[in-house]
C-alpha cells in the first residue's frame, strides 16, 4: 500500500508530460493510419493497390525499427522523441501540401507513407523505451494499463475524427497531424528541460552501444592477460630482436582489438538485442504468438474496412467501427489494472487471445456496420489487459541499457508478418471474396491461441506483484 502511494502516477509530473507527448504523436499516427487506406482506395479504386501501399509502409517501418532500437540505446531517448516529432511536423506539412494541390496519386501516397513509416521506425522506439526512465518498476503495470486506456481514447476519437476530416478534405488530415506533432515536440522539450542530465544518463545506460575509454583499456588488459606466453621468451619478458618485433606487433593487434570492442557497430548491437531476447525462455515464445495473432487480426480488420468501402459506405460510417472498438477498449482498460494485479498474466493473455479469436470468427456473418461494431467491441474488450500484461512484464524484465534494442526486436517480430495483412486482404477480396478471406484470418488467430496454450514460458507468467522476482530467475 505504501509503495503504491509513493509511486502514484497522477503525481508523477514527468509521466504526465510524457503521456501528453506520446498521446499527441499517437493521435497523428491514428489519423494517418485510418485515412491512408481509404485515400488510397479513393485515388486508385483498387484494393490491391491500396494493399501494396500499406504493405510497403509496414515493411519499411519493420526494417527501420531495428535501427531505431540501436539509436534509442545510443542517444538520449527524450532528445530522440523531440527529433522524431519535429520530423513528423515536416512530413505532415508535405502531405497537406500534396492534398491541397491535388497531387495525391498512387506514387505520392506510397512515398509519403514510406517516409512516415520510416519516421515511426527510427524514433518511436525511443519514446516507448523512455518510459522506464520515468516510471519505477513497481508502477509499470499500472502505467501500461493507463497507456492502454489512452490508446482506447485514441481509437475512440481517431475513427470519427478521421472520418469527419477526410469527408471535408484529405488536407485536413495532414493539418491535424502537423498540429499533433507540434504538441508532441513542445511537451517532449518540457520533459527534456525537467531532466537536464538525461543525455548523460542515456549514454551511461547504452552499455555495449557506447563504452568508456577506461573500459577499452580494461579490455586490452584482459586480452593481454590471456594472450599465450611465447615458449622461447626469456624470464624477464625479452626475446630475440625479431621476436621483440613480433611482440610489438601483437601489442598493436591487442590495442586494435580493444578499440574495435568499444567502437559502435549497429549490426553487432542489433544482434545483442535479438540474442538477449531469444535467450529468455519467459519471453521468446510470446513473440511468435504475437506475430501470428497480429497478422490474423490485422488481416480481418483490413478486409472489413476494404469491403465496407467497396460496398459504398461513407468514411464516417467506417469510422464508427473505430468508435465501437474504442469504447470497448476504454472500458477494458479501466478493468486492466484489476486483472493484471489479481490474475496470472498467463491467464489474462491466453484468455484474451481466445476471446479475440472468437470475435474474428464472428465477423464472418456480420456484414452491416452496426453488427460489425458490436462484434468488434467484443473482440477487443480484453486487448488492453493482454497488452498491459505483456508490455508491463517485458519492461520490468528488460535491462535499461538493452531496452531500445529489445523493444525493437520485439516489435520487429510482432510486426514481421503484418505487411502481409493488407496484401492478403486486398488480393483476397479480389480473388476469394470477403468471407473466405475472413476465414483465413480466423484460422491464423486460432493457431496463435493453440501456440500460446502449448508454450510453457507463457503459461508460467505470474501476477503483477511477482513479475520482478519471476524475471530475475532468467537473468
Amino acid at each position: 500500500m505504501t509503495t503504491a502511494i509513493a509511486h502514484r502516477l497522477t503525481r508523477n509530473v514527468r509521466y504526465i508530460t510524457w503521456l501528453i507527448s506520446d498521446t499527441a504523436k499517437g493521435l497523428a499516427s491514428a489519423l494517418f493510419g485510418f485515412a491512408i487506406p481509404l485515400i488510397a482506395l479513393f485515388v486508385t479504386n483498387d484494393p490491391a493497390q491500396a494493399g501494396i501501399i500499406s504493405a510497403v509502409g509496414m515493411t519499411i517501418r519493420t526494417i527501420t525499427t531495428v535501427f531505431g532500437g540501436v539509436l534509442a540505446d545510443r542517444h538520449s531517448r527524450i532528445v530522440m522523441m523531440i527529433i522524431g516529432s519535429a520530423t513528423g511536423v515536416v512530413l505532415a506539412g508535405a502531405f497537406t501540401a500534396l492534398a491541397l494541390t491535388d497531387a495525391l496519386t498512387f506514387v505520392t501516397l506510397l512515398v509519403i507513407d514510406v517516409a512516415l513509416a520510416a519516421r515511426a521506425g527510427f524514433f518511436d522506439i525511443a519514446g516507448e523505451s523512455a518510459l522506464k526512465e520515468i516510471v519505477p518498476d513497481d508502477a509499470m503495470g499500472r502505467a501500461q494499463a493507463a497507456n492502454q486506456g489512452r490508446d482506447a481514447v485514441l481509437q475512440l476519437a481517431g475513427g470519427p475524427l478521421g472520418g469527419v476530416l477526410l469527408a471535408a478534405g484529405a488536407w485536413l488530415i495532414g493539418a491535424a497531424m502537423a498540429a499533433c506533432h507540434v504538441i508532441a515536440v513542445a511537451t517532449a522539450w518540457m520533459l527534456r528541460r525537467s531532466a537536464p542530465d538525461d543525455a548523460a544518463s542515456s549514454a551511461a545506460a547504452s552499455g555495449s552501444a557506447r563504452r568508456h575509454p577506461r573500459e577499452n583499456a580494461d579490455d586490452s588488459a584482459r586480452l593481454r592477460h590471456v594472450a599465450p606466453r611465447r615458449a622461447d621468451a626469456t624470464p624477464d619478458g625479452l626475446g630475440f630482436p625479431e621476436r621483440e618485433a613480433d611482440a610489438a606487433a601483437s601489442e598493436v593487434g591487442l590495442a586494435a582489438a580493444a578499440a574495435a570492442i568499444g567502437r559502435p557497430n549497429a549490426l553487432r548491437e542489433i544482434a545483442e538485442g535479438f540474442r538477449w531476447l531469444f535467450s529468455r525462455r519467459d519471453l521468446r515464445g510470446v513473440l511468435f504468438v504475437a506475430t501470428i495473432v497480429n497478422l490474423g487480426f490485422s488481416t480481418a480488420m483490413t478486409t472489413v474496412i476494404y469491403a465496407l468501402q467497396q460496398a459504398g459506405h461513407s468514411t464516417i460510417t467506417i469510422g464508427l467501427l473505430a468508435t465501437g472498438a474504442g469504447v470497448a477498449m476504454l472500458v477494458g482498460a479501466l478493468l486492466a489494472p484489476l486483472l493484471v494485479s489479481r490474475i496470472r498474466a498467463s491467464v489474462v493473455i491466453i484468455g484474451g487471445l481466445g476471446v479475440a479469436t472468437l470475435g474474428v470468427f464472428g465477423m464472418i456473418p456480420a456484414r452491416e456496420p452496426l453488427a460489425l461494431v458490436v462484434v468488434l467491441a467484443a473482440t477487443v474488450f480484453f486487448v488492453p489487459a493482454v497488452n498491459a500484461a505483456l508490455m508491463g512484464y517485458f519492461m520490468v524484465a528488460t535491462p535499461t541499457q538493452l531496452l531500445g534494442r529489445a523493444n525493437s526486436a520485439s516489435a520487429v517480430l510482432g510486426m514481421g508478418a503484418m505487411p502481409f495483412a493488407p496484401l492478403i486482404a486486398g488480393f483476397g477480396l479480389a480473388a476469394i471474396g470477403r468471407e473466405n478471406t475472413l476465414v483465413a484470418a480466423s484460422v491464423l488467430c486460432a493457431i496463435s491461441v493453440l501456440l500460446a496454450v502449448a508454450n510453457r514460458g507463457l503459461r508460467a507468467l505470474p501476477v503483477e506483484a511477482g513479475w520482478s522476482a519471476h524475471a530475475r530467475q532468467f537473468e
